[in-house]
């Protein structure tokens, strides 16, 4: 990672399109650190140059008092924005989201729980958990796209709550083709529901890679990060299916630009700095990934950073 003396500067049109958009999950596969570790990556990377880039601490609502016992040495006197974390929910919604108000009345503003992560294959469950939830807390539901897609799509709309798209996994088939990701990003963009992207989004573009960091890892194509929110944009430009499709796999740099006020897609469709940023609150909200150091270098790579 550069210094800080050493930065570059970074354009208006990539702040806009990145800032806050890494919510860091390394607790989860494939890199599956420790507490320890995990904890001592997410301190050290908001102290660094690209700390715009992060978002929350991702951690399941069980392991709350661990995070703490291991992150209480982490923060300054002088932070003062605090940690703020997204908790995945246990089996028991209502269990949880008293975990999380007694984690925050002890610990807040130093350590703040802010957002939930569940998932939900009942409209059932989506209304039980919107009508518990604290208003200081926002959830993301992740569903399933079955039969009951739509319904549950609406259901979240209809409560005023927020969408979870899984995008990856650690073996070839827990990558969803990209029309899966179409349809959930059009019907979200359809009803107004915000979302959050997670799993398998380590690299900016769509590419061919080991799937772990193990020695015999499986291989498969991965979905960019960059491909993902561009086509979200553009999907709220009302872009035809088969447009999105061929921009969730483009696999070359050459094809998306960077300047001072928009990105394009191959020098001829734009987006704007006022399109990314209304993209950014009202579609995609941030995506999880087990590296934060992964997406800065491929970044740098790309000359973005």
């Amino acid at each position: 990672m550069q210094p800080q003396n050493e930065q570059k500067t970074i354009l208006p049109s990539v702040h806009a399109l990145l800032a806050g958009a890494v919510d860091y999950a390394g607790l989860f596969p494939p890199s599956q650190l420790s507490m320890e570790d995990a904890v001592m990556n997410f301190a050290l990377n908001r102290s660094g140059p690209y700390n715009w880039m992060l978002g929350r601490f991702v951690v399941p609502a069980a392991r709350l008092d661990e995070f703490y016992d291991n992150a209480k040495t982490c923060i300054s006197p002088s932070d003062k924005t605090g940690w703020r974390l997204s908790v995945l929910a246990g089996e028991n919604i209502y269990e949880t989201i008293s975990q999380i108000t007694d984690f925050n009345k002890k610990y807040s503003p130093a350590f703040v729980c802010d957002q939930l992560e569940v998932r939900a294959t009942t409209v059932s469950k989506i209304e039980n958990t919107a009508n518990s939830l604290p208003d200081d807390l926002t959830a993301y539901f992740e569903i399933p796209q079955n039969e009951n897609f739509v319904e549950l799509v609406a259901s979240l709309a209809k409560h005023g709550q927020r969408a979870k798209l899984r995008t990856g996994g650690v073996t070839p088939d827990a990558f969803p083709a990209a029309a899966e990701i179409i349809r959930f990003v059009r019907s979200c963009t359809a009803a107004n529901v915000p979302f959050k992207a997670t799993a398998g989004l380590h690299h900016p573009l769509r590419c061919f890679r080991p799937l772990t960091y193990a020695p015999d890892a499986p291989k498969g194509t991965m979905h960019g990060f960059l491909n993902v929110f561009l086509m979200t944009g553009f999907a709220r430009k009302s872009f035809k299916p088969n447009q999105l499709e061929q921009i969730m796999e483009e696999e070359f740099e050459e094809a998306f630009t960077f300047d001072e006020t928009s990105v394009s897609w191959h020098g001829e469709d734009t987006l704007n700095i006022l399109q990314i940023e209304i993209m950014r609150r009202a579609g995609i909200n941030s995506f999880g990934s087990c590296s934060f150091d992964e997406p800065v270098e491929d970044l740098q790579a790309l000359g973005l950073l």
